[in-house]
Parts: structure tokens; sequence; C-alpha cells
């Protein structure tokens, strides 16, 4: 049988919370809504670039995503000493490249699980805690999270048009 993505139930963005359930909320919200523009995909789908002369694809988003989520929240925040994920000195575009159809389960669970991983690194922390970045400028968790849902965001537009491309499905 053919692995397809999974639909799931978007969460809704808040429209008046304090700032921690704002900033949640609207994280959630984008990563639900990439989850959103894979569901019903097969592996195959995710990993079809839709938009020649790019190689832009559903599931190098998705591999990036997960990238991107453990090295701000788990390695840079956090300082845990974890792997980056798909990605290594010598293949640093890997998120991207380095796709293969048959491994779209694995990498769809992987983004789940380093998403569950990174809200239970952040969940007891203050906003406004800081570390140093790689740039040596200090940061805080508050930039994080504000960095991180520009990054769902501006990924989310790429997704819709892959989508789209790739079997007509648009949506919010």
């Amino acid at each position: 049988m053919t692995w397809t993505a999974p639909r799931i139930e978007r969460r809704r963005a808040p429209s008046a919370a304090g700032e921690r359930a704002m900033l949640q909320g609207w994280l959630d919200f984008h990563r639900d809504t990439l989850l959103t523009k894979c569901a019903g995909l097969t592996g195959e789908q995710l990993a079809r670039a839709g938009t020649p002369p790019s190689a832009l694809t559903l599931l190098g988003l998705v591999r990036h995503m997960a990238y991107v989520e453990r090295v701000w929240f788990r390695q840079r925040f956090a300082g845990e000493a974890v792997e980056a994920l798909h990605c290594t000195e010598a293949a640093p575009d890997a998120d991207f490249d380095d796709l293969d159809p048959a491994r779209a389960e694995a990498d769809h669970a992987a983004l789940i699980a380093e998403i569950a991983a990174c809200d239970a690194v952040a969940a007891d922390r203050d906003l406004d805690e800081t570390f140093t970045a790689t740039n040596g400028r200090t940061l805080n968790l508050r930039w994080v999270y504000v960095h991180m849902i520009e990054e769902y965001a501006r990924h989310n537009g790429h997704a819709d048009l892959l989508r789209e491309t790739l079997d007509g499905e648009t949506g919010s």
C-alpha cells in the first residue's frame, strides 16, 4: 500500500491572547498549514518539483522545516548537542536536495516529532531568555518564535503554489 500524508485538523490562530499564547498559536497555525498542504499526497507527489526550473518540492519544505526547527529551538536556543537533521557541512542543502519518496513517511514523522521536541524545549522558558547566535548576536526566545513564524509563512506561500501545480488544490 502506498503511503499518503495524513489529513490533520489545522488549529486556528488566536485572535486575542497574551503574547506567549499568540506567538505559540500563530506558530502552530503555520506548522499545521504546511502539513495541510501535504495532506493526501503520496511520497512521489511530495518529492515532485512543481514549478520548473525550480527544484523546490513539498517534501523538501517538510525536511527543511524539521531542520530549521531543530537548529533554532534545540541547538541554538537550548544549546542541545543534537545533530542537525539532513544537512552536513559537505551537503548543506541536503534537506532540499537529498529526497527519496520512499522516505517521505519518515520525513513527515520527523517534522512532527521535531515540533513536539521544540515545543517541549521552549514550554517553560521565558520569552526574554537570551542566547548568542552563531554570528555573535544576542537573541531571545521571542525572536526565535517570530523568526519561525516568518519562516513558515514564507514557505507556506511556496507550498500553496507547489500544491496547486501538483493537483490543482488551493486553499487558505
